[in-house]
């Protein structure tokens, strides 16, 4: 008993009483789920789920900058019934003269999952959302509190938000909420940064390129090629708070963030020292990473250089793409893992506890294998099970790679993907080689968005490719050895992202995670929280701190199934 309630939750058959909760007024349903574990690690279903996408570069033969950057994706449950549905971000017709009416647009799919196989269908037009702007990325959360999940999306261009209607349609509210940002967005991630309860913006903007100062660039083979960000200016990032009546005021100013102009490409916010506040981590392109930590009056200190995160372990800027943060050793604190430009190592940063980093990508094991390639989506999951963070990182070459160039290849740029096996205590081995012959696709990654889309208890992967097809990788392994899952919602019935939970095994180890959507490269993940028992059983002991910092405890938490909890 906790504050003198009980909550009662379904538990596959039957019912399962808790002790601990806030509001002894809500329910907490879960859903059971199986595990199976034949076949490759990574089945690649895309095709055969019916999500079919083919991303859209817009080439002109001028190689104009935005062409090279590709597109994320989102994983969000937008209507409710309890299974991820799946947005793709488009891009499309690029040029001075060219109308957005001339592109495709972004598309939503409804996964109408049915025994435990998702099938997607295109749901675009019946959902009302007309997103033609040349698209970069997608966030996602409930902005305005009313228990949907809306969309915030990145353009090249005019950004747009698309409020949730509750009854499977979208409206346009860009203009009434202010957040029509104009600049060459890349990344985007809600945060509540004032802890008032109302989730605001972070957006992450690349470079000043317009097509008034296109810039000739040519490979090391002297074949006309796309320039890098430092042929053009940075430009500064935005933040929005969240007024609670469907808009937002810039503070960008006022908390600071404009200080610091940086080409963002990946943003993730987590309490990185302990505090109990949200700071937030930018991943720069060619230029040194922010590090902006909560000061708790609505300002920012940016310590990147402070906490050893801005530069990579022998001083040097580097080509930051994607981030996501995640304790990868099991200590309670948010490390960090981005991706790099080809010729430079994929880096983690290991927190020491208190928002002090150092540089593990060698130590880790991570460093090496990721030199030969250019990586974009970053993601830090336990792809087996085990109670460890793996990583995946999703590659694809932003310049021209002369090995293709020199045998013709039309598009030289396309690279495989890596798979990282955290073996324990935060050193990786890439088992790449036996995850399936998913990872032996060679193509030009960027996105990547992790989440349970067939509910089995394990995470599957969508990437999104540059003038490529999307990839489903269906996960055959994760939940073998079986696990505990949580989704937790604020008082007004959204994810409450920032909500801390810990998981005490049966056999003494201790997982933590956070719910945050965004990360990786300009993609939203699954909120819900997985945590792998690697075959020690259930049931499990569960704390989950609100980011209003209010605890709860379960100490008898079975295995196999989504806990649904609430709290402020």
């Amino acid at each position: 008993m906790r504050n003198g309630c009980r909550r009662v939750v379904s538990f596959g058959i039957g019912l399962l009483t808790l002790p601990g909760c806030h509001q002894p007024d809500s329910a907490a349903p879960v859903v059971a789920v199986e595990a199976t574990t034949s076949g490759d690690w990574f089945v690649e279903i895309a095709a055969a789920s019916g999500l079919e996408f083919v991303h859209d570069r817009g080439a002109t033969g001028r190689y104009y900058f935005p062409e090279i950057g590709g597109a994320g994706a989102a994983l969000f449950d937008y209507d409710g019934d309890g299974d991820l549905d799946v947005y793709l971000v488009q891009g499309g017709a690029l040029g001075p003269d060219r109308a957005a009416a001339d592109r495709a647009g972004d598309r939503l799919f409804r996964n109408d999952l049915a025994a435990g196989v998702p099938r997607f269908v295109d749901v675009t037009a019946e959902a009302g959302i007309d997103a033609r702007g040349y698209g970069v990325g997608a966030a996602t959360a409930d902005v305005d509190g009313d228990g949907d999940v809306d969309l915030y999306l990145t353009n090249f261009g005019r950004n747009q938000l698309l409020s949730n209607n509750g009854d499977g349609t979208f409206s346009d509210r860009t203009d009434e909420s202010g957040t029509g940002e104009p600049r060459w967005s890349s990344s985007a991630c809600f945060l509540d940064f004032d802890r008032d309860g109302r989730l605001d913006l972070y957006v992450a903007n690349y470079t000043n390129f317009g097509f008034d100062n296109h810039k000739d660039c040519r490979s090391r083979t002297g074949n006309h090629d796309y320039c890098g960000p430092q042929s053009y200016e940075p430009e500064p990032d935005r933040l929005y708070r969240n007024l609670g009546d469907g808009r937002f005021a810039d503070v960008s100013a006022s908390s600071g963030i404009v200080s610091h102009y940086g080409a963002g490409l990946g943003v993730v916010s987590a309490d990185f020292d302990g505090d109990a506040w949200p700071d937030l981590f930018v991943a720069n392109d060619q230029m040194a990473n922010f590090l902006w930590m909560n000061r708790h009056d609505g300002t920012f200190d940016e310590q990147g250089l402070l906490s050893g995160t801005a530069l990579g372990a022998d001083g040097s800027m580097e080509a930051s793409m994607g981030v996501d943060a995640g304790d990868i050793d099991n200590d309670g604190d948010e490390d960090l893992f981005m991706t790099h430009l080809r010729a430079q190592t994929n880096t983690v940063y290991v927190n020491e506890g208190t928002g002090w980093f150092s540089d593990a990508s060698y130590k880790t094991g991570l460093g090496g294998p990721s030199l030969d390639f250019t990586g974009f989506g970053a993601l830090l999951f336990d792809y087996d099970g085990d109670g460890w963070l793996d990583v995946l990182a999703v590659n694809g070459a932003v310049s021209a790679l002369e090995a293709l160039e020199r045998i013709g290849d039309p598009f030289p740029y396309h690279q495989t993907n890596q798979l990282f096996h955290n073996a324990g205590a935060g050193v990786f081995e890439e088992v790449s080689a036996g995850a399936g012959i998913a990872f032996d696709l060679s193509e030009a990654g960027r996105g990547a968005a992790a989440g349970d889309l067939d509910n089995d208890g394990d995470t599957d992967v969508v990437i999104s490719n540059l003038s490529g097809p999307v990839r489903l990788l269906e996960n055959r392994i994760g939940a073998a050895g079986g696990f505990a899952g949580l989704r937790w919602l604020a008082g007004a019935g959204g994810e409450a992202i920032g909500t801390r939970a810990t998981v005490l095994r049966r056999d003494g180890l201790r997982l933590t995670r956070h719910v945050r959507t965004a990360a990786s490269y300009a993609s939203a993940n699954d909120p819900r929280l997985r945590f792998g028992l690697g075959g020690t059983g259930g049931p499990v002991t569960l704390d989950v701190t609100t980011p209003a910092r209010s605890r709860t405890r379960w100490s008898d938490v079975p295995a196999g199934a989504y806990l649904v909890g609430r709290g402020d």
